[in-house]
Parts: C-alpha cells; structure tokens; sequence
C-alpha cells in the first residue's frame, strides 16, 4: 500500500504522523511510504533521516494526497487538505467530528474512508489512541496553569507549590481519569495541596490508595465541586470533554484558544483552553502518539481498513465516514445525519 504523512498545517501544530521509525517499521512491511518534505521538522526529524526509514520525499502535501492510498495525520484535515481528500482513499488521525459540522460535511463529500483515533476502543472499553495525547495535556495543565497563577500572566500571584512558611497553591481536578490522574501526579509532585472530584468509588479508591497524603478525594456532586472550586487556586478540568476542548469543555465560560494566545480572562478567572495543548511538546507527543497508533496503521496497510476491521472490532469503532455516510453513531446523533451501521460498512 501507498502510505503518506504531510506536514501539519494547523496553527502551531508541529508532531507528525508518522516518525521514521514508524516509517521504517512500514517500509519492512513492504509499503511505499511518501512524505512531505519538512513534515518531521517540528520533531526534530530531517528528509534525510525519513530517507533512510524508507520514504521517498515528495514536495507538497497535495502530491501526497494525490498519490497515497493511505494517509496518517495528527490533527483534523484542514479545509485545503479536505478538498484534496479522493474517495475510497483512507484517512486516519484525530477527527472530532461531533462540534465540526463543516469537516463532517467536508469529509461525506470526499467519499473517503475516515478513521478517527479518539474513537477506536480496547477491550477495557477505554479510549487507547486518545490515551497518550491525555497523559500529556493532564501533566501539561498543571505547567499552564502554573504559569497563568503569576501575576503577570493575570494570576493571583501565587507559586504552586509555596515555600516554608507560605502555604501551597490549592488545586481542584475535576474527573480522577487519565487526564486527571496525570494533572494530579504533576500538581502532587510540585508540592500542591490537590483535591481530586470523581463519580465512581472505585476510581476514588485507587486514586486514594494511589496518592495516599499527597492527594484529597471528594466525591463528585454539586455541592462538592461548589466547595472545592470556591477555595481553589487553579481548577483542572478533566472530564472526558474538556483538555480536549475541541470537544466543547466542561466549563460554561471555555471557549477554544491556541498556543499563541493560549488564555483570556473572564469574572477575574484565567482560562486556558487551548485546543492542542500536546503540539506543543511535539517531539514527547509525536513518539507517544506513534507508540499506540503504529499497530493500526500496520493491520490497515498490511490487511485493507475492511480486513483489518473485520479482525479487529476495537478498530472498527474508530470508522466515523464511509462512502458519504456517518458510521459513528454519537457523531451522527449530534449533527443530525442518518447513521449507517458498521457491519454495513465492513460487509
């Protein structure tokens, strides 16, 4: 199969979707891999080094698409890049499709067969392909809100982890999953006096087994999530739908920023809620990412994306557009389009 990888063009974007590694592990499957010149530069990865895995170096992204049978992208294609997107060419990255009505539109037009890595599942139920790219924002979230608690970003002034004789900064997670068990880690490690709110017991009794002295449970419930935001210093939301803002977030005031004017300020309260927070640890978020995506991508070049689907039904979760129809039900449900079922997909 062609297999190609472009450059990503959404702002301050920089992982990629395929490292040479991954390229090398492709190219000894017998795969042609093409990739745009340039495309690795924000991991620190040359042409050269994409020309020893085995690529060849193609000048521009639509030369990719024009030739892949098989491209692997980080973020959702742009509107440029969608207008390049052929039928029956397979798309697998990050899509979001649900707050993205003209992508969704964009993508049932091209006839192409989308994949989208936040919806292929595991056995455990739990989202692998999103799990990586959740650890880092969870520990990147305490960096950012760190530096938005000094005063010249707009914060109170207050240092995270205090000094002796000053109390800590008080830190509030809300949602004990991976996003909030990694922001917690971090907030815990520098010294923070963290308070983590869940739902589920047992998430709260691991999570207490886990942190012990260093970390508060509390039950999540309105009144408990009152008390705790009331006293906070930085709140951490980390629900399924918040650091990944691009979803819509959890907070009523959250409305998607980028890197380069990553908060704003509303009722005295920093928000940071950029919607990329991994780009820009590109480098750490291009290998993690690669590390559980990898596997997929070989099946799907080495079998077909029906093939390998039919193997895999974890895989098959993350098909969301078909041959101009919607085969993700909550994606369908949300936009309003009629949903195809995926055995009719895969038939």
């Amino acid at each position: 199969m062609i297999v190609g990888t472009v450059r990503e063009i959404k702002n301050n974007e920089y992982r990629v979707g395929l490292t040479p590694e991954s390229v090398h592990e492709l190219a000894a499957h017998g795969h042609q891999l093409l990739v745009e010149s340039g495309a690795g530069q924000g991991i620190g990865a040359t042409d050269h080094d994409y020309r020893k895995a085995g690529a060849e170096i193609v000048a521009a992204a639509a030369a990719v698409f024009d030739r892949a049978e098989f491209i692997v992208k980080v973020k959702e294609p742009q509107e440029e890049e969608r207008a390049l997107l052929k039928e029956g060419q397979i798309l697998f990255t990050y899509l979001h499709l649900a707050p993205d009505p003209e992508q969704t539109k964009d993508l049932i037009a091209s006839g192409a067969v989308c994949i989208a890595y936040e919806t292929v599942t595991d056995v455990n139920g739990g989202l692998p392909l999103l799990k990586p790219m959740s650890q880092v924002a969870g520990r990147m979230s305490i960096q950012a809100g760190a530096t938005a608690l000094e005063k010249v970003h707009g914060g109170r002034g207050v240092l995270l982890g205090g000094v002796p004789g000053v109390m800590p900064a008080k830190v509030a997670v809300i949602g004990g999953g991976v996003v909030g068990f990694n922001a917690a880690q971090m907030a815990a490690g520098l010294g923070a006096d963290v308070t983590i709110l869940d739902r589920n017991p047992e998430v709260l009794e691991r999570l207490g087994t886990y942190f012990e002295a260093r970390a508060k449970t509390r039950f999540s419930n309105k009144a408990n999530i009152a008390d705790s935001v009331a006293e906070a210093d930085l709140i951490v939301g980390a629900v399924l739908v918040d650091v990944a803002i691009d979803q819509g977030g959890c907070f009523e005031t959250s409305e998607p920023t980028t890197h380069d004017d990553p908060t704003y300020i509303v009722d005295g309260i920093v928000h940071y809620c950029v919607t990329n927070m991994p780009g820009a640890v590109a480098r750490t978020s291009t290998y993690a990412l690669n590390n559980v995506t990898l596997p997929h991508a070989l099946r799907i070049a080495d079998l077909g994306w029906k093939e390998a689907m039919r193997q895999d039904r974890y895989l098959l979760d993350g098909l969301n557009v078909w041959n101009g129809k919607i085969i993700c039900e909550p994606v369908a449900r949300e936009l309003g389009y009629a949903h195809v079922p995926q055995s009719e997909a895969i038939a």
